[in-house]
């Protein structure tokens, strides 16, 4: 098991994990709105031996500073710091949900700057700031905080609401571990960033390797639409996981990891014969 102790950048602003040696290529994983970097630690193990893989806190979660303004655009330009931070050149991006979102936005601004990228379980948009889904979806969320709920006592409930079948056991222990600790601040303020969001137009400007991971019991980032998402990015793969929720890689980590490890094999082909 590599050293998957907490790490600071240089600068203190973010606190991340990584394991692997600092000479092999980078590859960085975003969680989700209820996630934290250690949630990332059955793949960082997984890839240690191939790879620089680094998992960030987002700003406000764990080891890393709050921002003053939290939207989508915000925490894409603090990946950018991040990775500018570690050293992460060519690296290639793993987004979880919102994570997915500030790698959408990321790839805007430094469209050719990754070797690869995976949108896992994430959307393209999240819709207008005065639609009726929009804010069903924040008053779902946000209702039970404002009702003096904590995020201690919604952890299981959120959870429960998240996966599919039979999920892995040590998996649900950390995915609890990590809603629970998020702070209530962090989580209002990255909750109301997803309005608004939408890069539709921009997927057709994707122009490096990806790969769209969903879950076929996912009910907030569904199958379906993220089927239909991949077919507007060129030459994208598409890869769904049967009876998995929102929590891939915690809920089925082999799965997940057999998954990625395929594609960033034949993305790696791909590049080789393309230099």
């Amino acid at each position: 098991m590599p050293n998957l102790a907490p790490m600071k950048t240089s600068d203190g602003r973010f606190g991340y994990e990584a394991a692997g040696d600092a000479a092999l290529p980078p590859l960085v994983f975003l969680h989700g709105i209820g996630g934290a970097a250690r949630a990332w630690r059955g793949q960082l193990d997984f890839f240690s031996s191939r790879y620089h893989a680094m998992a960030w806190d987002m700003p406000g979660y764990g080891g890393s500073a709050s921002l003053p303004a939290v939207s989508i655009a915000t925490l894409a330009d603090a990946l950018r710091d991040f990775l500018q931070q570690v050293g992460a050149t060519k690296p290639i991006l793993v987004g979880h949900s919102i994570g997915g979102m500030i790698v959408q936005q990321w790839l805007i601004k430094h469209p050719r700057a990754a070797s690869a990228v995976v949108l896992a379980q994430t959307s393209p948009a999240f819709g207008k700031p005065d639609g009726d889904w929009q804010k069903s979806f924040i008053d779902a969320r946000l209702g039970p905080l404002d009702r003096g709920e904590t995020l201690v006592s919604l952890a299981p409930t959120l959870v429960k609401e998240l996966v599919g079948d039979n999920p892995d056991p040590g998996g649900m222990k950390l995915a609890l571990d990590c809603m629970a600790s998020v702070p209530p601040a962090t989580y209002r303020a990255t909750m109301l960033a997803l309005m608004g969001f939408d890069l539709r137009n921009a997927l057709r400007d994707i122009a490096v390797p990806t790969m769209l991971l969903s879950g076929s019991r996912d009910n907030n980032a569904p199958a379906p639409m993220m089927a239909k998402m991949a077919t507007y990015i060129p030459s994208a793969q598409y890869v769904e996981l049967e009876g998995v929720g929102h929590l891939a890689n915690l809920e089925r980590p082999d799965e997940f990891n057999t998954a990625l490890s395929d594609f960033l094999s034949m993305s790696h082909e791909i590049s080789g014969s393309e230099s």
